[in-house]
């Protein structure tokens, strides 16, 4: 059990490990300016040992010459080390924060190419935590780990061989009391790393109740539900103080017995000091050094236990950053894929199924069906029938269970993602508009789009004439998702984004449902203008918005059960015909 918790931590520490690469020069100027401060401090004891022993030999021997020779010497020591100090403490956290900074990339980065299917079940709160909490643990980690490590190390090696040449039984006994506090804080350690665990994986679920109820709070307060979510925070709240409650006792005991061990540690130079002392074994100005260099590894000693609960914060950190970025995204680009140029629009499934995951029945079922260049198709049918699955298959959003989907003939399995979605633009029913200004927001269908452009396709999408009433004009905030802006509008802008992105193959899903007949009717005129020109596939739940659509194809559990124009389908007399009949009467 042990040696599996070692392999762990060092297998942590090895992913860790490469982010110094980048600032190996700072962090060797770092250990550099550690090993000046260290000498400095194991100086001083030798100084006042030779004083003291030159005191008790006889008084005269300490000349003035010698005391300032010792104060200069000393005064020398402690500019170095005030300016190793000052390099450590500033040049040596930015390192950190300048490896927080990378990692923090990388996370983002790792989340970006992270698939469909991970958000469906990924907790946002959580991911925040991670991103944030946890990333900055990991920084003073980043920076105090390699020093007081390194700092421990020359200052107990050095104090030993020191100590040795003075008195190597008196040396032996007090570095026996060494081992027993590390069996200790060994103790408390696993102790701590488990609760610090614990207390991070709190946190991210209270992150995420918070952001869920104030990203709902409008649903809140309609339903008069405020005392419910006040009760439900304190709730996490509260376990979330009960694990703080937990860690604090194991550091209490830890802090403890780290400061009895240091008491127990001066009794036993001091007792046995005295009895070496007392039989001559030992010298006055020995027996003051001994004193003087169990300070300065007390000093050590603590410095490690105080390291010690970084160093579990870090290592927690490290454990939950490794844990996401060792998560594999399911929709990747194949080692053949390559970028798709000029297309045309034409699509085609080929015998096409598809599950989310173990367990699940087929939403889609050997389905095959093709869509020409330019072609309007309309997709109709009952909820669960797998309209939006199918949609979202076409961009690889999720991939295919079986068969194939092929763009201008080409296996969009072999077409990298960013080609492959650049092409096709999507307008659905649930607008997301980011935090900004209207114009950012446009601007997001095309980076480097001029003025004009972005005016233009506002003007396309019918956003123009209501932009240009509002007192800011482009530059007014739209509030978090947009929520300063009606149904319609919002819609408008992202269809304006879709016009600015100008692509071949345009996906409408459900883009009219949750509009008034108003804003439906605007809307309607800018997606028509939108599609003109382009292959176009429309879920529809407002049937007489597909009613010009070349083809529609009614889509149910058991597949396509019909295809037609809508005078076709009406005469017919089947599933669309009376779902227009039942749609006619609402």
């Amino acid at each position: 059990m042990k040696n599996s918790k070692y392999k762990e931590s060092r297998k942590l520490l090895k992913s860790f490990l490469p982010y110094y690469k980048k600032y190996r020069f700072t962090l060797v100027c770092d250990l550099l300016c550690a090993a000046l401060t260290t000498v400095c401090e194991l100086v001083l004891p030798m100084i006042v040992r030779e004083i003291t022993g030159l005191a008790a030999e006889n008084p005269m021997l300490i000349t003035t010459a010698l005391i300032l020779r010792c104060t200069l010497l000393y005064l020398v020591l402690r500019i170095i080390d005030t300016a190793a100090n000052y390099y450590m403490a500033s040049i040596g956290h930015i390192m950190g924060a300048k490896i927080e900074s990378d990692m923090r990339h990388d996370f983002f980065s790792h989340l970006q190419k992270l698939s469909f299917s991970y958000y469906d079940s990924a907790k946002i709160g959580t991911l925040m935590s991670r991103i944030t909490n946890d990333l900055f643990d990991i920084t003073e980690f980043a920076h105090h780990g390699p020093e007081e490590v390194f700092i421990a190390s020359i200052k107990i090696i050095c104090s030993f061989i020191i100590l040795c040449t003075i008195n190597v039984p008196l040396t032996i006994i007090m570095f026996a009391a060494i081992p027993p506090m590390i069996i200790v804080l060994s103790f408390f350690n696993k102790r701590m790393k488990s609760g610090f665990r614990d207390s991070r994986k709190q946190i991210g679920v209270l992150n995420s109740q918070v952001e869920d109820s104030l990203l709902g709070i409008r649903v809140v307060k309609s339903f008069a539900k405020e005392e419910y979510e006040q009760n439900k925070f304190d709730n996490g709240n509260l376990t979330f103080l009960k694990v703080k409650a937990r860690v604090y006792k194991i550091m209490g005991a830890f802090h403890s017995s780290t400061r009895l061990s240091d008491g127990l540690m001066y009794i036993i130079v001091v007792a046995v000091g005295a009895f070496f002392l007392k039989a001559e074994k030992i010298s006055a100005g020995d027996y003051v050094a001994y004193l003087l260099f169990v300070s300065t590894l007390m000093t050590s000693i603590r410095r490690i236990v105080e390291f010690t609960e970084q160093f579990q914060r870090g290592m927690t950190g490290i454990e939950r950053f490794t844990e996401i970025m060792a998560i594999e995204p399911d929709i990747k680009d194949s080692k053949n894929a390559k970028e798709i140029k000029n297309v045309k629009g034409e699509i085609s499934f080929n015998n096409v199924s598809f599950n989310y995951g173990e367990g699940n029945r087929d939403v889609i079922s050997n389905l095959s069906l093709n869509i020409n260049k330019g072609e309007n198709v309309a997709l109709v049918g009952p909820s669960g029938g797998g309209k939006t699955t199918l949609c979202s298959l076409i961009p690889r959003f999720y991939d295919v269970t079986d068969g194939e989907i092929l763009i201008d003939g080409i296996n969009i399995n072999d077409i990298t993602l960013r080609s492959l979605r650049e092409n096709i633009g999507t307008v659905a029913q649930d607008v997301y508009l980011f935090s900004g200004s209207i114009r950012e927001n446009i601007a997001y269908g095309k980076e480097d789009a001029t003025e004009q452009e972005i005016i233009e396709a506002a003007r396309l999408a019918g956003a123009d004439e209501f932009i240009s009433q509002l007192p800011d004009g482009y530059d007014s905030y739209v509030g978090e998702r947009g929520i300063k802006l009606s149904g319609g509008q919002k819609q408008r802008i992202s269809i304006a984004r879709v016009f600015l992105k100008n692509p071949p193959i345009l996906i409408l899903d459900e883009a009219t449902s949750a509009l008034d007949n108003e804003s439906e009717h605007l809307v309607q005129q800018s997606l028509e203008r939108l599609a003109k020109g382009r292959t176009t596939i429309t879920i529809a739940h407002r049937l007489t918005t597909i009613k010009n659509a070349d083809r529609i194809l009614v889509l149910t559990e058991n597949g396509i059960e019909e295809s037609g124009n809508h005078k076709e389908l009406i005469s017919k007399g089947g599933i669309y015909s009376q779902l227009y009949k039942l749609y006619s009467a609402e």
